[in-house]
């Protein structure tokens, strides 16, 4: 099965909370939130009272992504606003294997993403005890970026390690995500699917995610 994640940074913010509820009736599964500091990337998005304000508007599943340095300051405050999955970047976090295990220690499923360039090797270790593992397509920070071919050798390293040490992993994909190439992504091995601008772009979002799905 291939999960949807549709990313809220793509949305029309002036229509926030109609756009979630249209993405949750046209049957997305997760909610993606990007979360960024203007320190680990070069912008800033998302923060507590956003995400508390939305969390009543859907029951479905809030995938927050923190694009933030030290993220282990803050992983008790994004609990309480109701993330159901807390993903971490390996490049901001220097004892990242203690920050997971306190995510874990919460109840809430943890994750560790990798910009473009970070080896899946240096995660192996922690391939047993994670939820999840994100493989950016792009460099974070900005939307609507173009997918980054060598993306896919990745994936497929990760599915290695998920058939060998945890067979349950969630292995996620984020950026430039279309219909023209969300069907390598997949055999790649991912099974979910971030999607920005190919869901929000225009005003059809449940067309959108639809002609998404038809492509697998």
């Amino acid at each position: 099965m291939v999960v949807f994640s549709p990313s809220i940074l793509a949305a029309d913010f002036t229509r926030l909370g109609e756009q979630i509820k249209r993405v949750d009736e046209a049957g997305a599964e997760f909610i993606h939130i990007d979360v960024m500091d203007g320190a680990f990337v070069p912008n800033i998005s998302f923060g507590f009272p956003i995400i508390k304000a939305i969390r009543p508007l859907t029951k479905k599943v809030f995938d927050v992504h923190l694009m933030v340095e030290e993220p282990a300051r803050y992983i008790d405050e994004f609990i309480a606003t109701g993330a159901d999955i807390i993903t971490i970047h390996y490049e901001a976090d220097r004892h990242i294997d203690r920050t997971i295990s306190y995510i874990k220690s919460k109840g809430i499923k943890a994750g560790i993403s990798l910009n473009p360039a970070t080896p899946v090797e240096f995660i192996k270790h922690l391939i047993p005890k994670l939820d999840m593992v994100l493989i950016m397509s792009v460099n974070p920070g900005f939307g609507g970026q173009k997918f980054i071919d060598y993306s896919l050798e990745k994936i497929k390293e990760v599915k290695e390690l998920s058939e060998k040490y945890n067979s349950e992993l969630l292995i996620e994909v984020d950026g430039g995500i279309d219909k023209s190439n969300i069907k390598k992504v997949v055999e790649s091995g991912a099974n979910v699917i971030v999607a920005g601008s190919s869901v929000f772009s225009g005003d059809n979002i449940e067309n959108n995610l639809m002609e998404l799905r038809k492509v697998l």
